[in-house]
């Protein structure tokens, strides 16, 4: 299923329809494994009418992959494609294949063709200087290391300035889960973002017609599923120490967030700890999260980071499934209680709170804020923790928010615990201990908020949120 993809189509369409300097197009397409790109970027070929050549790398010897990709531009069978000694004698070949027609080539996993021959690179940056930078064609590099992909952007790459576009591309956002999943509702759609998030193949899998339970029991825990044996493979294809970084992932999707925390259930000292940490932030697993409180010019220095593992389905995966492992390959059903006894908190703590801060920035963007937001995250510390914090540095405006996901109204004691405990509190972190900043308040409630709750959050002008205005205007 190809949804909601306007944006990108847009910017390939925006590069083919460049003339100058010359016809000629590099593009760097890239995101993590199944995000969509083989789809998005074979989808707009087709779009163009233009003729199209789609070839992906595997990990095989490089004279082996010439020879596929020639075949391929020749449309014949493997046997019958000749053999070529290097990259830059196929690529001779292949401009004169193509001559002055205007054509699409698409070369996916470009990563796995640098692995087999460290030559791949620098023969494709002299053959497009010399063989196609004038020519029609527009060549697109796709591949899913997100870090050893934007490493061909840097200037020591072969390819350095040579690129006329690049894109990163992300997950789907959660309103592309209607389309997905027609027919549930808001709160299952939800649920269903915190276990898979974004990721087309993953949502393409789950049964529209069938429950959140049904689906996590039958499609998730299934013997043999692709997401029992995905993080592994992802891991795999990734690191050389699979099994120190898998205990570090599972650290923190267990609760461990500090680097002391993830040490002590890991079993990995301090002192070996931020070299796996830094290279699972470049890989995108993890990210460290700050206090969006600390004023930008002492974030750098700041020793209140927190870990977090970024992909929805690993957070679920390292959670749920890790642990459990071995029982869910001989038991299944056996899991999904304690899953489900589970997940509403689960659900709660990571992607609802998301979501909720994605609101903010939409308001703030459509002017439906009291200030602009520069900067919207949390805020933690010994004393007070607030799920959504926004921050305007030289308004000296903050606005402040509390998430429930539960099945009961908000109360109106929660309206006033924020208002009269943890605002004055949260206040004393920032400059001047908050002395002449304004403060807003928000609160986002699953079930909605009892009367006495709506009053007192009138007589503050807190902005109100229910789950299915969440869910309207996240998706507009």
């Amino acid at each position: 299923m190809f949804v909601n993809r306007d944006e990108e189509m847009a910017f390939l369409n925006s590069v083919l329809a460049r003339t100058h300097p010359t016809p000629a197009q590099m593009v760097l397409l890239y995101g993590r494994r199944r995000v969509g790109k083989t789809v998005l970027a074979r989808h707009w070929a087709e779009t163009t009418g233009l003729p199209t050549l789609y070839w992906a790398a595997e990990r095989e010897p490089a004279p082996l992959q010439r020879r596929k990709l020639f075949a391929r531009m020749l449309g014949v069978p493997l046997a019958q494609a000749a053999t070529f000694e290097s990259w830059a004698d196929l690529w001779q070949a292949f401009a004169s294949l193509v001559g002055e027609r205007k054509q699409i080539l698409i070369l996916g996993e470009v990563t796995y063709a640098a692995d087999s021959d460290p030559a791949f690179l620098s023969a494709l940056q002299h053959a497009w200087d010399h063989l196609f930078k004038h020519s029609r064609l527009t060549l697109i590099l796709s591949g899913s290391h997100v870090h050893t992909m934007e490493t061909l952007l840097a200037r020591g790459s072969p390819l350095f300035g040579r690129f006329t576009g690049q894109w990163h591309l992300q997950p789907l956002t959660f309103a592309a889960l209607r389309q997905f999943l027609p027919g549930w509702q808001a709160d299952q759609r939800v649920a269903a973002y915190a276990i898979v998030g974004g990721i087309p193949a993953y949502l393409e899998r789950l049964n529209s017609r069938a429950s959140l339970a049904d689906n996590i029991r039958d499609v998730i825990l299934a013997p043999g599923s692709m997401f029992v044996a995905e993080p592994e493979l992802l891991l795999y294809d990734e690191v050389h120490e699979p099994r120190v970084y898998r205990a570090v992932l599972q650290a923190i999707g267990l609760g461990a967030h500090t680097v002391d925390e993830i040490a002590n259930v890991a079993l990995v000292g301090k002192a070996h700890l931020s070299a796996y940490l830094v290279r699972l932030q470049e890989l995108r697993f993890v990210e460290r999260r700050l206090p969006v409180t600390i004023p930008p010019g002492k974030r750098q220095a700041s020793r209140l980071g927190r870990y977090h593992l970024t992909d929805p389905f690993l957070r679920f995966y390292f959670r749920f499934i890790a642990p459990l492992r071995d029982e869910v390959g001989y038991r299944p059903a056996t899991v999904l209680p304690g899953i489900q006894e589970q997940l509403r908190a689960f659900v709660r703590a990571t992607t609802y709170e998301e979501l909720c801060r994605s609101w903010v920035r939409w308001a703030s963007l459509q002017n439906r804020l009291p200030f602009e937001a520069q900067q919207v995250g949390s805020h933690w510390s010994k004393g007070v923790q607030v799920d959504v914090v926004a921050v305007n540095w030289q308004a000296k405006s903050i606005l402040l928010g509390e998430c429930k996901w539960g099945t009961d109204k908000v109360a109106r004691e929660v309206v006033s615990e924020l208002v009269e405990k943890k605002a004055p509190l949260l206040l004393q972190a920032l400059p001047e201990a908050g002395r002449g900043w304004s403060v807003h308040y928000a609160f986002f409630s699953r079930a909605g908020f009892t009367p006495a709750a709506r009053t007192l959050a009138r007589a503050q002008q807190a902005i109100l949120i229910d789950l299915a205005r969440l869910d309207r205007e996240l998706g507009s």
